[in-house]
Order: structure tokens, then C-alpha cells, then sequence
């Protein structure tokens, strides 16, 4: 099981599934694109087993690039593990204060984001597609959390999982117009005069939608591995058909016994 572990302490384990050619469908874990549903719940079944947890305890959402996020409660357990059917819906964020809870997101390209809060023992997940992105998905959920949650936005830590490269990222005007509109991403945007193309840091947008929320650069890391170039991605932009990738975060049940 080709995974990479972020954190892993007394509190919380996070990480992230990676491509395998020695897996069913080379570890594809999601259910909205696959050929087999069963051979990527067999891939699920093996993560959890790898985390010391069971495929119940997953939460997953059916995402639609939205700027949409949940809350989740102890309701909500297994909700999308097994089947598309019962995933939250026309969701692309998840975050939660309960334990034993593995909160999902899946991505080829996209950034995922996964976050955590060491004094409060809120977790998270975000799906931040280009689409998310300029709807400013991370950084409305982190200005909720403030507002409503009453959160302490300083003390969450933010890792930022692999995503396509701004090499790789390369789009037409329609698109550039869009982050250009942010007002905060032009640092983050080039344009190739031999192919008439943008290219765009989706993954360092997203990071600057974090730190316009209130979280220090300090607190955030970056996974700089592009989806498009390493053998362990799963590319959209290469394949044109592809799996994806699982980011996940459990808050350990040990947490609440500390």
C-alpha cells in the first residue's frame, strides 16, 4: 500500500494515498471514477487496515467543485465508504471535532488540503480545484471557522498535498481572467508567449488564501510533488482518464482520553 503519512502522533494521523501499478485499478480510491467499485473498496479496506482503523469510519463527499463544506458529526460515519449513494453531497470540505472519524478528499491534480488544530482537535480536508480555488473554497471555509466556530485560526497547521506544477498547469485566458480576479495570484502566474498560454501555481494560490485567513506561513507545508511528473500521480492533465489520490485525517480517540 503506496501510502504517504504526514502526521502521525498521539493525536492525529494524516496522509495521503498514492498511485501503485501493484494495486487493483494502481490504487485508485475513489468511486466516482473507477472501472471496479469493488476493487476500490478492496483498496480502501487495505488503507484502513494499514491506518489500524476500519472502512466505517470513513466520511467522504461527492464532490463538485464547489465552495461548499460540511460539518461532520458522528452521524455521518461511513457516509460514502462503500458507495457513492450516501456521500455527503455537492461538497468539496469536510471538517469535524470527533474522534475515529477519517475524514476523505480525492484528487488527480487538484490541491488537496488537509489541516489540523492541536488545542481544539478540530481536523479537516478541502478539495481546491482551479474551480475551488477561485471560488476561494479554503479560504471561506477558514472564515467560517473563525466566525462561527469561534476558532483561533493561528493555531491550525495546513499541509498541502501534491498537485499539478505551474509547469504543468498551463490554460487559456478564460481561466487566467479568473485568478486574475482574485486580486492576490498574479505573483503566481506566468504567461508563455510560444504556446500563447497561462501558467498557474494552483497549489501556492491556495496557500495564500490560507495566510490571507489569518494562518502563518509558518504553519503551513507544502507537498511540491506535480501529479503530471512523478510516477506516483494520478494526472488528469496526462492521462485525460485517471484515479485519484485520498487525503485523509483522523483525530485519534486518544486525544479525548489525554
Amino acid at each position: 500500500m503506496n501510502t504517504k503519512i504526514y502526521v502521525n502522533n498521539e493525536k492525529f494521523i494524516a496522509g495521503i494515498s498514492l498511485k501503485d501499478s501493484r494495486e487493483p485499478e494502481q490504487n485508485n480510491m475513489a468511486l466516482h471514477v473507477c472501472e471496479n467499485i469493488d476493487q476500490v473498496v478492496e483498496n480502501r479496506q487495505k488503507l484502513a487496515a494499514s491506518l489500524n482503523c476500519g472502512l466505517e469510519t470513513f466520511v467522504c463527499a461527492n464532490q463538485t467543485h464547489s465552495a461548499n463544506f460540511h460539518r461532520v458529526t458522528l452521524d455521518d460515519k461511513g457516509r460514502g465508504a462503500d458507495t457513492i449513494d450516501n456521500a455527503i453531497a455537492d461538497t468539496d470540505a469536510l471538517y469535524t471535532y470527533e474522534s475515529d472519524l477519517l475524514l476523505c478528499s480525492f484528487t488527480a491534480d487538484c490541491v488537496p488540503v488537509i489541516f489540523f488544530n492541536e488545542q481544539t482537535g478540530l481536523i479537516g480536508v478541502i478539495h481546491s480545484g482551479w474551480q475551488g480555488t477561485v471560488k476561494e473554497i479554503t479560504w471561506k471555509l477558514f472564515e467560517h471557522l473563525k466566525q462561527v466556530e469561534q476558532c483561533n485560526i493561528q493555531d491550525i497547521h495546513v499541509q498541502l498535498g501534491p498537485a499539478l506544477s505551474q509547469e504543468k498547469f498551463e490554460v487559456d485566458e478564460d481561466v487566467y481572467v479568473q485568478f486574475k480576479k482574485l486580486g492576490y495570484a498574479d505573483d503566481f502566474i506566468y504567461y508563455n508567449d510560444e504556446t500563447c498560454k497561462y501558467h498557474i501555481d494552483n497549489q501556492l494560490t491556495v496557500k495564500k488564501q490560507c495566510e490571507l485567513a489569518g494562518i502563518s506561513s509558518t504553519q503551513i507545508t507544502l507537498d511540491q510533488t506535480c501529479t503530471f511528473m512523478s510516477p506516483n500521480g494520478f494526472s488528469y492533465r496526462q492521462d485525460k482518464k485517471s484515479g485519484r489520490h485520498m487525503s485523509f485525517i483522523m483525530k485519534k480517540g486518544a486525544y479525548d482520553r489525554a
